[in-house]
């Protein structure tokens, strides 16, 4: 697909992360407006409740009553298309011309990029993160168990999860605190309580679910793909070593429970639909409940940088593609629902860290430090095995198509120290 050309001159440069081909979904407010749902177009939003008052677009206005896209999500994928083929038409430059030439409407519609507050832009129902990319898998399992048994048994059969926190998922530039809880230093017989002093990011794809399945109802592949509205970005900022001290034989728990961040924007499907690519090749043929007759994993470049205290700029660590995952969003959902769970509107799945075959692609500090037995150094010349305070991480993702790019928009988020007297009163 080519660039579909808008009248809002700046969403037709090649590098503009929202043109009509896009058309991500958020929730912003400003100075004079409280939150609510608005679209990405070029360098503007666009206030999606006030662009159905005016009459424009043929919607249930009370879907934009909250500041949250969970209720349109819930409308399903007819409603959607309906929206985004709206849409479309009224920005596309050869499309309806109604918007572009009205001004009191633009006015009251459309809103600068640049002044508005971004805000989480669904409420998440549940949190799930799996462990579905095979480098990153092998690269953690050659560490810890050695490469003759980097993959656990099961990891060829189906998509490893756990579930974590909705509760703690929070929108690019929420800054937390470095996590506190119980570590077990080498050589010690007993734990101690601590701050963490292994913080890790973890670059990953989550996918958003928009329609849910009952009680007892397992879904195949293709229905678990229909039922997703869309893609964030991820960071599942991970405790290395509470998490070494606590997973087994459980898993992950409080090493994963302080902090999720998601980009601000969702990016629908249907954008994404040309760039999907094929699975990868199988070791082991997949049982028929996870076997996918269509591509359905996604060429989005993705991007991981580091920008400490007082930088000038951020160094970038690391390059890969969401195509190295070895299941697709719609195979870990297909695998959440098999025994009977029902999915939500805004249940949240992430992908697990998405890490290529070379250094230079790994999508953790884990990896690329080599368990912090190879520290990085940075453009300003110090050093990191894992994340220090004041440190920003930022993920960035975009797939490229012919003249145009659909983009996430920046994933970030900024360590604060450890509070230092947590159980004051």
């Amino acid at each position: 697909m080519t660039l579909i050309p808008s009248w809002i001159e700046a969403a037709n440069a090649a590098d503009c992360p929202f043109p009509v081909n896009n058309l991500p979904y958020g929730v912003f407010s400003t100075p004079s407006l409280p939150p609510r749902c608005g679209v990405a177009i070029g360098d503007q939003v666009i206030d999606v409740a006030a662009l159905v008052s005016s009459g424009l677009v043929k919607v249930d206005a009370g879907l934009f009553a909250a500041p949250s896209w969970n209720a349109f999500m819930a409308a399903g994928p007819s409603a959607w298309q309906h929206l985004r083929d709206s849409l479309q038409r009224l920005l596309a430059a050869d499309g309806d011309r109604a918007l572009a030439e009205s001004q009191s409407t633009r006015a009251r519609v459309m809103h600068a990029l640049a002044d508005v507050t971004l805000h989480l832009p669904f409420t998440v129902a549940e949190y799930t993160d799996f462990y579905a990319g095979r480098h990153h898998a092998t690269n953690v399992g050659t560490m810890f168990r050695g490469a003759d048994n980097a993959l656990p048994p099961n990891w060829l059969h189906m998509p490893i999860g756990y579930n974590g926190r909705a509760s703690s998922v929070v929108v690019s530039g929420t800054d937390f605190h470095r996590p506190l809880g119980q570590r077990k230093p080498s050589g010690e017989d007993n734990p101690v309580f601590t701050p963490c002093r292994r913080l890790d990011f973890e670059l990953e794809l989550g996918a958003v679910v928009g329609t849910g399945n009952a009680l007892g109802a397992p879904v195949s592949v293709a229905k678990a793909d229909a039922m997703i509205f869309g893609y964030v970005l991820l960071n599942d900022w991970s405790a290395r070593d509470i998490q070494a001290w606590e997973y087994q034989p459980l898993g992950p728990f409080q090493a994963k429970a302080f902090a999720t961040s998601i980009s601000p924007w969702i990016v629908a499907g249907a954008a994404l639909a040309p760039f999907r690519v094929a699975s990868p090749a199988r070791d082991v043929a997949l049982l028929p409940y996870l076997q996918d007759d269509n591509p359905m994993l996604l060429d989005i470049d993705l991007a991981v940088d580091l920008q400490p205290e007082g930088a000038a700029a951020p160094t970038v660590l690391a390059r890969t593609n969401a195509r190295e995952l070895y299941y697709s969003s719609a195979q870990q959902l297909a695998h959440h629902a098999v025994g009977g769970c029902p999915m939500r509107t805004g249940d949240l799945l992430g992908s697990g860290t998405i890490s290529g075959p070379n250094r230079d692609s790994r999508g953790s500090l884990l990896e690329l430090s080599w368990g912090g037995q190879e520290p990085l150094t940075l453009d300003t010349g110090e050093t990191r095995s894992f994340l220090e305070d004041g440190d920003t991480v930022t993920l960035r993702g975009q797939a490229n198509g012919d003249g145009y790019t659909v983009g996430f928009g920046a994933c970030s988020g900024t360590v604060l120290p450890a509070i230092a007297d947590p159980f004051a009163v």
